[in-house]
C-alpha cells in the first residue's frame, strides 16, 4: 500500500527536521512524501534535502490551503493526508493506518487518536476521539485531526475534492463536511497516529479571551468567521437574523459536546 504524505511548509525549518524524521521512520509502507514550499527564507530546503525520501516543491501559493491542493494534484499513493511541517507521525502510524484500510475496504477517510505536544515536543496530553458525527464537527468543532487522518486518493483526491482555498485556518473542518454530504465514510482508528504541536503559532488555536489587541482580534476572528459558514452552509439555521442563529448556535455548542462526550463512551 501506497501513501502520499503533503507538508505545506513556509519557514518552518526549526521544527521541519522532526516532521521528515517522523515520516522516514515509518516502516512496512511504500511512502511519497512531498514538501510544498510557499518560498522559505530560512533553512528549510537545506533540511529537506538531508532526507532522500521527501520530494521538494517550491512555488508561491495562496496560503496553506492552496499549497495542499497543488500536493494532492501531485499525489500518486493509494491514500493520501497532509501533515503539517510541525508536527510529525508516531512509529508505526502508517503500518496501523495500512491494516485497517484493508480490513475496511469501503472508506473514504481513515482518522485517528492523536497527541498535543509542546513547543520542545514534550508530551502534554492525548486526545481519545468518538466515531464520526457531522453534528459535532459542524456545531461544536472539527475533532477529526488532518494530522492523523488520510484519504482515499481514488474515492476523494482523484474524485476533484479539494480544500476551499478562501479557507485559512478550519479548512479540514469545512473539507469534512463536504465530504460527508457527498455520502463518502470515515473510519475512525482508536489509536494515537500523529502529535500536534502547540507553539503560540498554530492557525487554528487562536482563544483571546477579553483581548483587546485589534491585530490579533481580527486574526482570531477569521476563525470564528469560518466555523460560522460551516454551520451556516452544512449545519441546522433556523432562522433568518444572524444574532437568533448566534444564539441557537450557542446552544447547539453545548449539545454537540455533549454528544460528543456520549459517543466518545458508546463508541
Amino acid at each position: 500500500m501506497h501513501f502520499t504524505i503533503i507538508t505545506p511548509n513556509l519557514n518552518g525549518g526549526r521544527f521541519l527536521r522532526d516532521c521528515l524524521s517522523s515520516v522516514a521512520s515509518q516502516k512496512d509502507v511504500e511512502i511519497e512524501h512531498w514538501v510544498m514550499d510557499g518560498g522559505s527564507t530560512d533553512d528549510s530546503e537545506a533540511i529537506a534535502r538531508t532526507f532522500p525520501h521527501v520530494r521538494w516543491h517550491q512555488e508561491p501559493d495562496k496560503g496553506m490551503s492552496d499549497a495542499i491542493n497543488k500536493g494532492f494534484d501531485l499525489a500518486m499513493g493509494d491514500w493520501v493526508m497532509w501533515l503539517n511541517s510541525d508536527d510529525w507521525l508516531k512509529p508505526g502510524s502508517l503500518a496501523r493506518l495500512k491494516a485497517i484500510a484493508e480490513r475496511h475496504t469501503e472508506a473514504d477517510v481513515i482518522y485517528g487518536d492523536f497527541e498535543f505536544a509542546d513547543e520542545s515536543g514534550a508530551f502534554i496530553r492525548r486526545l481519545r476521539l468518538p466515531p464520526w458525527s457531522p453534528f459535532v464537527s459542524i456545531h461544536h468543532c472539527c475533532y477529526v485531526p488532518s494530522t492523523a487522518t488520510v484519504l482515499r486518493r481514488a474515492t476523494v483526491i482523484a474524485s476533484g475534492f479539494r480544500l476551499r482555498e478562501d479557507f485559512h485556518c478550519v479548512m479540514d473542518g469545512e473539507y469534512y463536511a463536504r465530504l460527508h454530504l457527498a455520502g463518502k465514510r470515515f473510519v475512525h482508528l482508536e489509536e494515537p497516529l500523529a502529535v500536534f504541536r502547540l507553539h503560540g503559532k498554530n492557525a487554528s488555536l487562536r482563544n483571546l479571551g477579553k483581548d483587546r489587541d485589534m491585530d490579533r482580534i481580527v486574526r482570531a476572528e477569521l476563525q470564528h468567521v469560518e466555523s460560522r459558514s460551516i454551520r451556516r452552509a452544512y449545519g441546522i439555521t433556523l432562522f433568518e437574523d444572524p444574532y437568533l442563529n448566534g444564539l441557537l448556535d450557542g446552544i447547539l455548542w453545548i449539545v454537540a459536546r455533549a454528544w460528543k462526550l456520549v459517543r466518545r463512551v458508546i463508541g
